[in-house]
């Protein structure tokens, strides 16, 4: 019971992390699976099972919210449930103990670029409404659901960044678009897994607490995504994966590295992360405050618009009263 309660904690707050910043459910849940002993093809596969039911409520909750574009649903889910069956197809024929340092290893690598992408990148705005390119989509969801699949998580980390650096969509709804066709991902990484190991190494259990947890979070995720700052969000969700999955490397039989050295790489990423979140807080104020100014400075823009127009009405209509309305017809002999 005490295990069922925790996996519901971690999907709730995984969900919550996901529907707000459109990464990391997979990731985080995944992270947590491999570090109580669960095999890396039987940890995707009980995130992923649990996936189905949490990507389709994010999803309708995303789209009760209008956070969805469904043309880039469409572009970029499909080929994503083909390159999901593909990577669980893959991970599920390694062995345990080939397969858990490469997910470690994976969810590392994903973990590092969320932490580096939210610190120290913001969102380019230039080139908002633009349409989204399907020769641009295709391909990212080929390899997202790739990654997704052997990763255990990774559809949100390649593809949100991915489709918010086109700078084409509004940050909102990427996230919405990415969790909506995240279920296709899910689903078909699912029917891969089962194919390829049956229901071997699944704990339905865990399916179902991840799976409560996860519905519960949807639908808060999907209104908070309106509200909650995203750079400052994935630094610390990235630190989380950053830490976690360096210790399961450096105790893996691929380093095993000594006590001493693990605490000194510990405590670096520690001041590391610590630094990062301190830096997105600070840019994320100075973001707000231009946004602000930049609002003020419209509106006051706006106003003296309006006031330079009336005063012009006003200067007419003297002169519109003074001129004769006709003269006086003159007098017939």
């Amino acid at each position: 019971m005490k295990t069922l309660v925790l996996l519901a904690l971690v999907g709730l707050g995984a969900q919550l992390v996901d529907g707000s910043l459109g990464m990391a459910y997979g990731v985080t849940s995944t992270t947590l699976l491999l570090a109580i002993g669960t095999s890396p093809a039987a940890a995707s596969a009980t995130v992923h099972l649990a996936e189905i039911g949490t990507t389709l409520a994010s999803g309708l909750s995303h789209w009760k919210f209008g956070n969805v574009d469904w043309k880039v649903v469409a572009k970029i889910g499909l080929p994503g449930a083909i390159g999901a069956f593909a990577g669980a197809t893959f991970l599920a024929s390694l062995s345990t103990a080939v397969a858990a340092p490469v997910m470690s290893l994976i969810l590392l690598t994903l973990g590092v670029y969320i932490l580096v992408r939210f610190t120290l990148r913001g969102i380019d705005r230039r080139h908002l409404g633009k349409p989204m390119r399907k020769r641009f989509l295709g391909p990212l969801g080929l390899v997202a659901g790739f990654v997704d699949a052997t990763g255990g998580g990774g559809w949100g980390p390649v593809g949100t960044p991915a489709i918010l650096a086109s700078g084409r969509m509004e940050p909102r709804k990427v996230i919405g678009s990415i969790d909506t066709s995240e279920f296709l991902v899910a689903l078909a990484a699912s029917l891969g897994f089962l194919f390829a190991l049956g229901s071997q190494g699944v704990n339905f259990t865990w399916v179902a607490g991840l799976l409560i947890g996860g519905l519960i979070a949807a639908p808060i995720a999907a209104w908070l995504v309106r509200h909650i700052p995203p750079r400052l969000l994935g630094s610390l969700v990235g630190g989380i994966i950053v830490l976690t999955n360096t210790r399961t490397l450096l105790r893996s039989d691929w380093i095993d590295a000594a006590d001493g050295t693990r605490y000194l790489v510990y405590g670096a990423i520690y001041l590391i992360w610590a630094a990062a979140v301190v830096w997105s807080f600070i840019e994320y104020r100075k973001d707000r405050d231009l946004e602000s100014a930049e609002a003020v400075s419209a509106l006051a823009e706006r106003n003296a618009v309006a006031e330079r127009n009336v005063g012009t009405e006003q200067e007419a209509a003297p002169v519109a009263e003074s001129v004769p309305a006709g003269r006086p017809s003159a007098p017939r002999d």
